[in-house]
């Protein structure tokens, strides 16, 4: 088992930090060349950052065929399990799984009041963070487009913003599920829980909203994927 301190110690650089948390979004193999142009530092640099995430399990490295000839290169890849720490140990995904077995069992009534619940706790998250800022100035839509961004990019999400004369379109695509290993079982409350919530952020920004989900991993798909059209 790897030492708290040693993990903290590897991730306290902000750059090796931004790498691991580039990796996370994008869950994709990167060789030493791409992280170092996507961040502008050497690629001896960008090795020695692969290294230290790869040796507190928060990656994994290995060799793959380009498909050019020679050698196999080595690239690497985000672990799916990300990392965990709490001093002392805390045991939330025994309690996350107890949560998710009471909603099966219980059905409907039960999924539709977590819906509820989780539905809300969107709302309030942005309510907080909606008076925090209107304490200082009053809020214009592309304030309140920029705490729903900022807001995802929190929960794993990659927003992307398209403008259009009178809405603007958001796209927020989730390539490393925070409940993924509660996916496969529970892919569909798992779904409708995260929706909710984020739904629930969006109707305390914007009244005027058009809100679907296109892609979706519960589908085998790669990544979780929301279009969202908003309305000054």
């Amino acid at each position: 088992m790897i030492h708290p301190i040693k993990i903290t110690s590897t991730l306290a650089d902000e750059t090796r930090f931004s790498i691991y948390e580039y990796m996370l979004q994008y869950k994709q193999y990167v060789s030493v060349q791409e992280i170092a142009e996507q961040f502008g530092i050497h690629s001896n640099v960008a090795r020695l950052h692969l290294t230290k995430l790869a040796e507190i399990g928060a990656i994994s490295a290995e060799y793959l065929k380009t498909g050019k000839g020679g050698r196999p290169g080595r690239v690497y890849k985000v672990k799916q399990e990300g990392i965990n720490l709490s001093f002392p140990r805390r045991d939330q995904s025994s309690l996350i799984k107890w949560s998710l077995d009471l909603i099966d069992e219980l059905g409907d009534i039960a999924l539709n009041k977590a819906i509820e619940i989780s539905y809300r706790d969107g709302k309030q998250s942005m309510l907080e963070q909606m008076n925090a800022l209107k304490r200082k100035f009053p809020l214009t839509f592309d304030d309140k487009l920029a705490l729903l961004t900022n807001s995802a990019k929190l929960i794993g999400y990659v927003p992307e913003v398209i403008e259009q004369q009178h809405s603007k379109t958001l796209i927020f695509s989730i390539f490393n599920c925070p409940f993924h290993e509660q996916l496969t079982k529970y892919g569909q409350i798992v779904c409708q829980l995260h929706e909710s919530y984020l739904h629930g952020q969006v109707d305390t920004l914007f009244e005027k909203n058009e809100f679907a989900q296109v892609e979706s991993m519960k589908n085998a798909c790669e990544f979780c994927k929301y279009k969202i059209a908003v309305h000054n």
